[in-house]
């Protein structure tokens, strides 16, 4: 992140982005400072030494007009061949963590186990763990970040489908067999919420499926019914990999295991109380949709009352194997809007519109938030302090 030094931000008022006032030492004792990724943004090494094909692959390829310059992920940083180099410029930062995602089609090339275990990909990520390892690097792995293997979107249209469950589980108690004497923290899912809305309601990410009625140029779907299906069959999966880790591997590895959410802050465009009404439905939709769940075992009651019959209920049993199925919750910030109220919505119903709310970034011509311009890296503000005392 860039942010504008205070002379000009802030004027004669100290900005709270000065290195002299905020740095490592702004932070309590025991806080982790780290990097993030996610596999397919780095990896790359797409089609080598075993590894299977995932809907990123496929879409990226098909739809390279989709891509803003048209770039896959087939060589990306090259980390696959050069995660050396990366550890070490990790350690210059003086980094606490790294976390990164395991390519679910690098070890499981067909996405489940009767497709075969890739010894290669195992091998790669054992020595990634141990590379960080050996640097005083702690490493957070998280096994799902959107690049299901096309495989199983071949076999059995992916998400959509309860036989994902048990494909994730199984692939889950690999990671944990294979990694679980050094890896500590596990992230099942990463950003749930962005595979079913983007994936299944608007079409902007594989499998680009959407309504028709929506001219989104998707490749078939219902915008009514299958965000709520993959987001379903997404929990599911995440409390079985949670309940076998718990059951099989915790207390022996003394390991944790929770699930990386994202969500925008909302803000009532007015005081009205319709538009306050509007902003709790809209977290509801986006953070609660996920979070309710896996902490009270439902859905929240705006969406069940919204959506009613096109929204999947938990069983009994799979209530009990839900609620409750996380020890740490990860929250991914990146903005706030602002929400009205817009009423019933014209036409059919869509996971898009389901929420009766409106957004927006701005108010009265005001972007929401104090804006700055970014010009000089907070990176540098925050990490060589730590050296440097």
């Amino acid at each position: 992140m860039l942010l504008e030094s205070r002379s000009t931000a802030y004027g004669n008022e100290t900005s709270p982005h000065d290195p002299a006032v905020f740095n490592r030492r702004s932070f309590p004792e025991g806080f982790i400072f780290g990097t993030a990724g996610s596999a397919y943004q780095y990896e790359g090494a797409a089609n080598e030494d075993g590894r299977g094909p995932s809907v990123w692959d496929t879409y990226t390829h098909r739809f390279p007009d989709r891509i803003s310059d048209g770039s896959n992920g087939d060589v990306a940083v090259d980390q696959y061949h050069r995660y050396k180099e990366d550890v070490a410029i990790m350690k210059d930062m003086n980094v606490d963590a790294s976390r990164f995602s395991i390519s679910w089609s690098r070890i499981l090339p067909k996405g489940n186990l009767k497709g075969g275990v890739n010894q290669k990909g195992i091998e790669y990520y054992n020595n990634l763990i141990n590379e960080l390892l050996a640097n005083g690097i702690q490493p957070y792995v998280t096994l799902f970040h959107w690049d299901l293997p096309q495989g199983l979107q071949d076999e059995y249209d992916g998400l959509l489908s309860p036989k994902l469950v048990d494909d994730f589980k199984d692939y889950a108690d690999l990671c944990f067999k294979e990694y679980g004497d050094r890896v500590k923290h596990w992230i099942t899912l990463n950003e749930p919420y962005v595979c079913a809305n983007l994936g299944y309601a608007v079409g902007a990410m594989p499998p680009s499926r959407c309504s028709a009625w929506q001219n989104l140029n998707c490749t078939g779907g219902d915008s009514a019914t299958e965000p709520y299906v993959a987001g379903h069959n997404l929990i599911l999966a995440h409390a079985a990999a949670v309940g076998l880790y718990r059951e099989k591997y915790q207390a022996s590895q003394k390991g944790i295991i929770g699930i990386t959410l994202n969500s925008d802050w909302k803000v009532p465009f007015s005081s009205s109380f319709d538009d306050r009404k509007a902003a709790l439905r809209a977290l509801d939709y986006m953070l609660g949709w996920f979070l309710n769940p896996v902490t009270y075992g439902e859905y929240p009651e705006s969406m069940r009352t919204l959506v009613g019959k096109r929204l999947p209920k938990f069983t009994n049993d799979q209530v009990k194997m839900v609620k409750g199925s996380f020890d740490f919750i990860g929250l991914n910030y990146y903005t706030a809007k602002y929400v009205m109220n817009s009423g019933r919505p014209n036409g059919p119903p869509s996971y898009v519109t389901d929420s009766w709310t409106k957004e927006t970034g701005e108010r009265n011509g005001v972007l929401i938030g104090h804006q700055v311009r970014l010009i000089s890296s907070l990176l540098n503000y925050l990490l060589p302090m730590e050296s440097s005392a």
